[in-house]
């Protein structure tokens, strides 16, 4: 609820477009960020973009994929 409380207030201070950012296990919890948002808040926010990728992490022969996303919201 944390961070759809900071998506909230953001938008509440006049902000018109938030980017939400997540890779690996957080993905999920990005995307429930957006639905709560959307469903219980601020029903005429409206989802701009989403962009999947992946990034390399780690070093020498810990080198993995990572999957990523960024989900742009807007009112």
């Amino acid at each position: 609820m944390s961070y759809a409380l900071a998506t909230i207030i953001q938008f509440n201070r006049g902000t018109k477009e938030v980017t939400l950012k997540a890779r690996g296990m957080s993905i999920a919890k990005a995307v429930d960020v957006v639905e709560i948002v959307k469903r219980r808040f601020m029903d005429r926010m409206v989802v701009q973009d989403v962009r999947i990728g992946t990034e390399m992490v780690g070093e020498g022969g810990n080198r993995r994929s990572v999957s990523t996303i960024e989900i742009k919201l807007s009112i």
